[in-house]
Formats: C-alpha cells, sequence, structure tokens
C-alpha cells in the first residue's frame, strides 16, 4: 500500500536548515496494523504528515497504492485525503459547535454523498463504535474516550483504505486508551490497513509491524 524510497524532509535554509526526515525507506502492506515510535522530535509527525498527503516531501520517493505522490497537485492530494486516508488525532479535532452525527458525517458531506446514504451510514458507525444513543450530543458533552470514537468513526466515513492515527490513546485515561486499542485491533482484524504513531508501548506491543524514529532515520525495525 505504502513504498517509501530515500524520503528526506528539510526546513528552513543554510545555518537554519533542519533535517526533520532523513533518507527514510519504508514498507506498509495492505491490511498491516503497523506502529511507529520514536521520543518527541524524532521526525514522527512530519513523517505522518507524508504518509497522510498533509505534506510532501524535499526529495525522495512516495508510492501510495502504487500511485506517484510527488507528481500530484493540492486538489489531487485533498481527494486522496479524503476518500483513501482516515484521519485520528491525539487532540480529537472534532468540531465544537457540531452533534456527534454531524462531525460523523462532514466527510461523506465533502465526497458528495446523499442526504439518505450519509444518514444511515453515520448511524452504522456511530453503533459500531457504541455511541448511537449519543448521536444528538456535542463534544463538551462528551467523555474524552466518547470523543475519540465519535473521531474514529468520522475516519470511517468514507470507507478509506488507510487509517493513520497519531497518539490516539494520548489524552485518554488508561480504560479508555484500552477501549481505543480495542476498536483499532478490531478494525485490523476487519481488514482496515492501521498506521498509528504512538508512545504507548500497548500499542506497540499489538502492531505486526514497529518501527522506531531517533533523529530523522529509522533507528531499528522491531518484527
Amino acid at each position: 500500500m505504502i513504498k517509501m524510497k530515500k524520503i528526506e524532509k528539510i526546513y528552513g535554509t543554510g545555518t537554519a536548515k533542519v533535517e526533520a526526515l532523513r533518507g527514510i525507506d519504508l514498507d506498509i502492506k495492505k491490511n498491516e496494523f503497523f506502529g511507529l515510535i520514536g521520543p518527541s522530535g524524532s521526525g514522527k509527525s512530519t513523517l505522518m504528515n507524508i504518509i497522510g498527503c498533509l505534506d510532501v516531501p524535499t526529495s525522495g520517493e512516495y508510492y501510495f497504492e502504487e500511485k506517484d505522490i510527488k507528481s500530484f497537485n493540492h486538489n489531487q492530494l485533498a481527494e486522496i485525503r479524503n476518500e483513501k486516508i482516515g484521519f485520528v488525532f491525539q487532540n480529537f479535532n472534532l468540531l465544537p459547535y457540531a452533534t456527534t452525527f454531524e462531525n460523523v458525517e462532514i466527510p461523506m458531506i465533502f465526497k458528495g454523498a446523499r442526504a439518505k446514504e450519509r444518514k444511515a451510514r453515520t448511524m452504522e458507525l456511530l453503533d459500531a463504535v457504541g455511541l448511537a444513543g449519543r448521536a444528538h450530543h456535542k463534544p463538551s458533552e462528551l467523555s474524552g474516550g466518547e470523543m475519540q470514537r465519535v473521531a474514529i468513526a468520522r475516519a470511517l466515513a468514507n470507507n478509506p483504505s488507510l487509517i493513520l492515527a497519531d497518539e490516539p490513546t494520548g489524552n485518554l485515561d488508561t480504560k479508555s486508551g484500552d477501549e481505543i486499542l480495542a476498536i483499532f485491533e478490531n478494525l485490523w482484524k476487519q481488514g482496515h490497513t492501521l498506521v498509528v504513531i504512538t508512545h504507548n508501548p500497548n500499542i506497540s506491543k499489538r502492531a505486526q509491524k514497529v518501527v522506531k524514529l531517533k533523529d530523522g532515520s529509522i533507528e531499528n525495525n522491531n518484527r
């Protein structure tokens, strides 16, 4: 699904130049549960942004489903993000003024799905994450674990081929974090491809493959 060759990302120039990524080679297979770990400043977020087509590398090759991402324009990258990738963030990134239902429905609106299809799919997803009874609540009325489950449902809205999660349990207590981990593991067993960027050792223990970043380079490949 994902192939990266000699990916580099450089910010700034001259004495202010920062090498965020240095020669990254990466292969992520379809239906794989992939963990990406490393300390703060190791390049995890930069790599996540490139994997998620939120940013492009300074040099190197990136192929997503055998398509050369470097040749894509802004509109094509936006299309991939909306239709092919589901994002789950540490801070949930829910719209505070929108209900649970509306937050999950948004990606389908952007895709142009019909209202009847959106409603059915939204309720299907909310039921899958155990929140069908909270469809009309706003984020301020939900717990952290519930907000992250809404974010996961939203990530699944357009049935993406890749789910990309950045520290999905970082703002949760242990019990809520374990519940989110169980949902991710179940999604993987259903055939989804997962890439999880994390400090949480429980996620890295469950992943099929774990790569550690240090100072912008891959330090090791655990399995």
